[in-house]
């Protein structure tokens, strides 16, 4: 069967867009006029490295099996799709059309997964015991998320990393790390289904024979796309400094002792939460994973350019660790800069 599938960003979400696509689905990319204009004439290309292969392949919408096309916001009716997939940064989501049309999609009761480091707060409202009142502060806007049903919202972890090219026109996109989508069920038989389905579809896609990296894998487990957390707060955020920012590499081997205890601090948080412990990544993975990460995050780089505004999983973490009492100095410390950083660049602004 394929599926209706509406996709808000064009950008991370054209890696999902051309998997879905090259399965044999449809989909729309949400995103502004000028990139809409774009992608309608010329489609999107993803470059992407097959194993074994040194070259990057380009993968072009146009090519697929399945039909990809754009609309903005505005024009975006997500009555007529099957999921929404939500793959931009969470203060994205409250400009006016964009919280326009997030209450759209609620009100037409489409499930929702969501592709972001930042859980949505009716996904949080799926874990047991978790007071979400406790958790908005974290959020840019949480009362864009208020009108939706947490049973239909899920989570996906942003595991493959890619970017825009800045030489390219903004319908390509370059994968550089191909890892694997992971997403919780929604413990809906009619959703979970829709999972499954796309997981095999995009499993079984070949070029020239060969598998094509970036899967689709879907857990039972609500804590599988928290894994990710323990790496944000011990490298991504800890690249904000009070001056320039530092590398990941940096950020985790300067003090690779408190690197560790940071890590596994968190890790710790998603277990007391209710995740397994062996749904967590091993510091030591990630840790040699992180002597390759030669740049600043993307949240590093966005505050020193004079943001006002990323994602804040770092406060997350720690407001849901107060609420369960516990508590790290690191954690708080990480809060406190980049809470006087943005608020310098807002300053500025």
């Amino acid at each position: 069967m394929a599926y209706n599938i509406l996709i808000l960003g064009a950008s991370y979400g054209a890696l999902l867009g051309i998997k879905l696509s090259a399965a044999g689905h449809d989909v729309t990319l949400v995103c502004r006029q000028q990139t809409a204009d774009l992608i309608n004439d010329k489609g999107t290309e993803v470059r992407i490295k097959l194993r074994g292969e040194a070259e990057h392949r380009s993968l072009f919408s146009n090519d697929m099996k399945g039909k990809t096309d754009a609309a903005t916001p505005a024009a975006a009716r997500p009555e007529d799709y099957d999921l929404v997939c939500l793959a931009m940064q969470e203060p994205q989501y409250s400009h006016p059309e964009l919280s326009d049309l997030l209450a759209r999609i609620a009100a037409a009761g489409v499930p929702c997964m969501s592709i972001m480091n930042m859980p949505p707060l009716p996904y949080l409202a799926r874990i047991p015991g978790l007071d979400t009142k406790a958790l908005r502060a974290a959020y840019h806007d949480a009362a864009i998320w208020d009108c939706f049903d947490p049973a239909l919202m899920t989570l996906c972890s942003p595991d493959p990393q890619a970017f825009r090219p800045p030489e390219e026109e903004p319908n390509v996109l370059h994968v550089g790390l191909p890892t694997n989508f992971k997403v919780s069920k929604f413990h809906r038989p009619e959703a979970d289904q829709m999972l499954a389905t796309l997981e095999a579809d995009i499993d079984a896609y070949r070029i020239e024979g060969k598998e094509v990296p970036v899967k689709l894998r879907v857990f039972d487990s609500l804590f599988v796309p928290f894994a990710k957390w323990a790496m944000l707060a011990t490298g991504n955020y800890r690249c904000i400094t009070e001056g320039a920012p530092r590398s990941i590499r940096d950020a985790v081997h300067e003090d690779p002792e408190k690197s560790e205890e940071i890590y596994n601090f968190v890790n710790d948080l998603v277990v007391r939460l209710g995740a397994e412990p062996g749904d967590m990544v091993p510091f030591a993975k990630y840790a040699a994973a992180a002597e390759n990460l030669l740049k600043p995050s993307s949240a590093a780089r966005a505050v020193d350019a004079g943001a006002r505004n990323i994602e804040r999983v770092d406060k997350l973490i720690g407001l849901i660790a107060g609420s369960l009492g516990m508590s790290h100095p690191d954690i708080l410390e990480t809060v406190r800069i980049v809470d006087r950083r943005l608020a310098e660049n807002a300053s500025a602004a």
